[in-house]
């Protein structure tokens, strides 16, 4: 996706490919350092108009952190000292929040993790960071259901979920806000599970996400 930076609203910040990242909770490098941001095309197209609509409505800069996230990729991810900390966090069940490797729109590059910025980089306030995870839906200030803020954060969430359901619908397709993270976007589980999960053993070697 960083090929579309210079045209399009949008900028790219691969979270995980860098273990010192202020957002990265794994603390630990997933990706490679060259790794980049891929999407499947006809989720990309979606993404790329939903960059348009918040630079256009709002003059907002849409900023990608993570997209495909290979078998291996979500692998390296179970194996980190947080998530063995709280396996609650991968316990079955509709507030599920780290699928398996294999499992869920990330590793069909179907899934988009984002935020916005203004036009000087400055994060608009979510209410929350990106990947702030707990598993109480009641208690969840990640969650889209929780509404305990103040109205200018409730409305840049509602600005960003606005902007993906209009793309998606010009686009003729269903896209899934999940519930519990303001931050995810991806297409619904009975469409990319007709679609294989993405091994880096299978990806040509500029493509893939880990060593």
């Amino acid at each position: 996706m960083d090929m579309y930076e210079n045209d399009y609203p949008l900028r790219v910040d691969l979270v995980y490919a860098d273990e010192k990242h202020p957002e990265n909770i794994f603390e630990t490098a997933l990706y490679k350092k060259e790794a980049r941001l891929w999407l499947h095309k006809e989720f990309a197209e979606i993404v790329l108009l939903a960059a348009k609509i918040v630079h256009e409505r709002w003059d907002g800069i849409l900023v990608l952190k993570d997209g495909l996230r290979t078998v291996e990729a979500q692998q390296a991810m179970q194996n980190t000292e947080i998530v063995k900390a709280h396996p609650e966090w991968c316990a079955e069940g509709p507030d599920r929040l780290l699928s398996p490797p294999g499992g869920g729109g990330h590793p069909r590059g179907m899934a988009v993790d984002v935020t916005i910025t203004d036009q000087n980089g400055i994060e608009w306030d979510m209410g929350t960071a990106f990947d702030h995870l707990t598993t109480d839906p009641q208690k969840n200030p990640a969650s889209r259901l929780y509404t305990d803020f103040p109205d200018n954060i409730l409305e840049n969430r509602e600005k960003l979920q606005t902007a993906f359901m209009e793309a998606a619908k010009q686009y003729g397709k269903e896209i899934l806000p999940l519930p519990a993270e303001w931050w995810d976007f991806r297409f619904p589980a009975n469409y990319s599970g007709k679609y294989e999960a993405v091994s880096d053993r299978n990806l040509p070697p500029e493509m893939r996400m880990t060593h």
